[in-house]
């Protein structure tokens, strides 16, 4: 008699059966592609208790079991959850046998107290304590669970609300914390594929948890989804086309551009 597989099992097995072609392919992609992981990488994947951060912490234990040459460890970090979000995390995790490391602080208060934009101050907040919990446990990486729908909404909310062209990159090494890297693995990986995986393995998970985020309708990232979406019904392309658009800058017809700290202007090759 053939033994039933359990959600975690299920989940996994999901991946390259349903979701070979949607998130398998594209994950493994981006992991080549970049050259995110390298043999002997400890690397601390962030369980936020999102659908994304799930999945990645499934695709890195997929990776791990059936390519090595890589340790994976779990991290979990509560910035001041409720006690139903918080038992939430915990629950998913446990579904999906994920033995994340949990650790507490007050990210959400501390970014409640403050009148300076308290949604860039939490990410910044959220940001450093991982990394440093990341450096305490060994790893010499750390995987954030961005998807390419992030990665496409960042560039344009750049342009929109920013004034500025500026892609979000699928590795960085920390200017605070020497000898790790924040890679992000599903880079390529769709957000409708994402939500796909879940409803298909029936799971559910909690998204941000701040006071703030109760209004998202009328945030800038929400506002940049519902552009997008209306570009697509003129062009079905646009999302790719966007995300090319960060792989083929053309510098030589950027007026103005930074390098690192340094402002350069189109006028230093034109007076040569």
């Amino acid at each position: 008699m053939k033994r039933e597989l359990d959600t975690a099992q299920k989940a996994m097995q999901s991946l390259t059966t349903k979701f070979s072609t949607d998130i398998l392919k594209p994950f493994y992609d981006a992991v080549e592609k970049y050259k995110l992981f390298e043999k002997g990488d400890k690397i601390a994947v962030c369980v936020s208790g999102g659908k994304d951060s799930a999945l990645l912490a499934i695709l890195m234990k997929w990776y791990e079991r059936n390519k090595g040459g890589i340790e994976v460890k779990f991290i979990s970090m509560d910035p001041g959850y409720t006690l139903e979000h918080r038992q939430k995390l915990i629950s998913n995790c446990e579904l999906l046998g994920i033995d994340a490391h949990m650790f507490d602080t007050n990210i959400l208060a501390a970014a409640d107290s403050t009148d300076k934009s308290p949604c860039g101050i939490c990410a910044r907040m959220r940001r450093g304590w991982l990394y440093k919990k990341a450096k305490e446990i060994g790893c010499n990486k750390m995987a954030l669970g961005h998807h390419f729908d992030d990665v496409i909404e960042t560039t344009l909310m750049g342009m929109l609300y920013g004034g500025q062209l500026q892609g979000m990159l699928p590795r960085i090494k920390s200017r605070n914390f020497e000898n790790i890297e924040l890679i992000r693995p599903m880079y390529m990986v769709s957000e409708d594929a994402i939500i796909r995986w879940c409803e298909y393995n029936g799971l559910s998970f909690i998204r941000c948890a701040c006071k703030y985020a109760e209004g998202e309708d009328a945030s800038k990232r929400a506002e940049t989804k519902r552009i997008i979406a209306e570009l697509e019904k003129l062009n079905p392309r646009v999302k790719k086309n966007i995300f090319s658009s960060i792989h083929n800058a053309d510098c030589d017809t950027m007026v103005e551009y930074k390098v690192g700290w340094e402002r350069h202007s189109f006028l230093e090759r034109f007076e040569k």
